[in-house]
């Protein structure tokens, strides 16, 4: 074991995921010391913490692969190219396979994972051991602060892959290899683990530490906390319980672990969600503004007056957020004088920007149907192509996007939106209506800004614990539209393949203007759009039933072109819309363990699901 740890923190020294890292980067190789010596000193067990997010910042971890494909396809998000013969078409579109080359890497994001797992479990037991975190209470930050980082790798383990090995000791020679584990298992072991952490961690601004959002707080263990539960008490394919690796189909239901029912969950998830509001350390801000510093690398700050709680500490020159998500640029040079083909990988389903009100600020932020062209002006894709508005290159100002593999763009894992959109549910599944509303009305009133009593109207006409669930399924939607936590939510109520589903019928009634979306009057399938500084004013996608006046740019056939001169498909063609997903959501919503960990695993891991 004292091989491996010295290892562990040797590998430390390579931490450049965060800005914290340069107090780090002075001090001398904890390598050279002993367990008791490094764990008995702050300055050196925090060394060993960025170490683990040094996994997560690898080139096929969470920086290039995970954050990449994690939350495609769902309802609202979809990839942007229709390829079946594409392997990253394949991942968002559930049909990938185990020797997919874009994840069967032996450096991918399984292995990275278990990796900075490993490394935390090193880390919990020094501090336990020799860093006397009862009655010293810079060390016991520190043990909530690395039990918290590895509860949130597990979660996302357990998002993507479903059961898995559950490792929380430090590997030794007769536990190298290890078959998947009920994930019920793991579920326990993090709530518990989060119990333990939130006793330690201080909320968001209470020190210099928490003041930072690439830095665990309270706040964020008490979110998290209640995202497992939801979780874990919510649906998702599984193989009956005693037959986990054993390539069990699975089916779609609850879990049958009575300690995980929501009777029992739910009540301590509302009380850490209440105890997280009150502290009154977080608060939503202005939309656009919010969405502005991330992309000019302004979120860092954490505590009142600020919305991010914690996001993935990427360095200013690592990561790829912006680089796959933001509006498309083709070609133009307005960031950083480079010429830049990048973003654009995945964007919102064509028919989001028509759910929101036409007073909702989410609305023009989230979705947008415009892009960069090599003339660094913006033009119109046609109405199969949209993108995700709150990230933008034009908006990285501090750092400017210059065309490299990285961005530095630090994603948002939780924002105080999150925590008041949970508290409403839970409140409203436990019963007390009036609690779930308070604490939407907060969320729809910042959405409405100078139409607030648009949002109280609306509120107040919710009459019942169906129709709160429903508004609350409609509210994720609009407020998290291009954050990747839609499909987890869907998966939690047993909603993902009837909302994909869904969604495919509604694109085919935008695309023949029928259904709901009859009364969007396309002009005859033309829309016009004129520029009003750095945005895009388009009309003719309100019902509008006239040409507009003035000088107005012309887009025609908007919606009723299906092929182009030459036969080919393009606009809302029915393979595109049918691509949304090419085998069941359900059946496979979860990822295959690759084919180099199986193979690595000396047969003891073994696939489920179908795989």
């Amino acid at each position: 074991m004292k091989k491996i740890f010295k290892t562990i923190l040797a590998a430390s020294l390579a931490t450049l995921c965060t800005a914290s890292c340069e107090k780090f980067l002075d001090a001398e190789s904890p390598s050279t010391f002993d367990a008791p010596t490094v764990f008995s000193n702050y300055d050196l067990t925090e060394s060993t913490i960025f170490s683990i997010l040094q996994s997560l910042g690898e080139t096929n971890n969470y920086r290039g692969r995970f954050l990449s494909w994690i939350g495609l396809n769902s309802d609202i998000e979809w990839y942007n190219t229709y390829k079946p013969d594409d392997e990253k078409y394949q991942i968002a579109g559930y049909s990938q396979s185990s020797n997919n080359g874009q994840l069967n890497l032996n450096n991918g994001p399984f292995a990275k994972m278990y990796e900075a797992v490993e490394r935390a479990n090193l880390c919990i037991d020094g501090i336990r051991n020799y860093g006397n975190p009862e009655e010293n209470a810079n060390m016991a930050y520190l043990l909530g602060e690395v039990l918290t980082l590895r509860a949130m790798i597990y979660y996302d383990l357990t998002r993507a892959w479903g059961d898995v090995p559950a490792r929380f000791e430090a590997t030794t020679s007769t536990t190298i290899y290890k078959a998947k584990e009920n994930r019920d298992v793991i579920y326990k072991q993090l709530l518990s683990d989060l119990e333990e952490a939130i006793e330690y961690l201080p909320y968001p601004g209470a020190t210099a530490t928490t003041s930072r959002t690439d830095r665990v707080n309270k706040m964020f263990a008490q979110g998290l906390y209640a995202r497992i539960a939801l979780m874990a008490s919510g649906y998702a394919q599984r193989p009956d319980d005693d037959m986990i690796g054993t390539g069990d189909l699975g089916s779609n239901r609850l879990s049958s672990d009575p300690e995980l029912a929501a009777s029992v969950l739910y009540p301590k998830a509302l009380a850490y969600l209440k105890a997280a509001i009150e502290s009154s350390t977080a608060s939503l801000e202005d939309f656009e503004t919010l969405w502005i510093n991330q992309s000019n690398h302004n979120n860092l700050a954490a505590g009142p007056g600020h919305e991010p709680i914690y996001v993935i500490p990427f360095s200013d020159g690592r990561g790829r957020w912006n680089y796959c998500f933001a509006v498309r640029s083709e070609g133009s040079s307005y960031a950083g004088g480079a010429t830049v083909t990048r973003g654009g990988d995945a964007g919102p389903v064509p028919t989001m920007w028509f759910k929101y009100d036409k007073d909702d600020v989410r609305r023009d932020v989230s979705c947008v149907n415009w892009r960069w062209n090599s003339d660094d002006e913006q033009e119109l894709p046609g109405i199969q192509r949209w993108y995700f508005g709150k990230y933008r290159f034009e908006w990285m100002t501090k750092n400017p996007y210059t065309g490299g593999n990285d961005d530095g763009i630090k994603p948002v894992v939780l924002r105080y939106a999150d925590i008041l959109l949970m508290a409403a549910e839970i409140a409203n599944e436990l019963g007390d209506l009036n609690a779930a509303k308070s604490y939407f009305l907060q969320v729809r009133e910042r959405a409405f800004k100078g139409h607030e009593e648009k949002a109280e109207s609306y509120v107040e006409s919710i009459s019942g614990k169906d129709a709160m669930f429903n508004a609350i399924v409609d509210e994720r939607a609009f407020e998290f539209c291009g954050e990747m936590t839609r499909k987890f939510d869907l998966i939690r109520w047993g909603l993902l393949k009837e909302k994909m589903d869904q969604a495919k019928a509604e694109m085919r009634e935008l695309r023949s203007l029928t259904g709901r979306f009859a009364n969007v009057n396309m002009l005859g399938g033309d829309v016009y759009y004129q520029l009003d500084g750095d945005k895009v004013v388009i009309y003719g996608f309100n019902g509008e039933a006239v040409k507009p006046a003035g000088a107005w740019e012309k887009k025609s056939e908007y919606f009723t072109k299906i092929v182009d001169s030459k036969g080919a498909d393009t606009g809302l063609y029915d393979a595109l819309i049918n691509g949304i997903y090419s085998r069941d959501p359900e059946q496979y919503m979860f990822w295959p363990i690759y084919d180099d960990t199986l193979t690595n695993s000396q047969g003891i891991i073994k696939n489920d699901y179908g795989y």
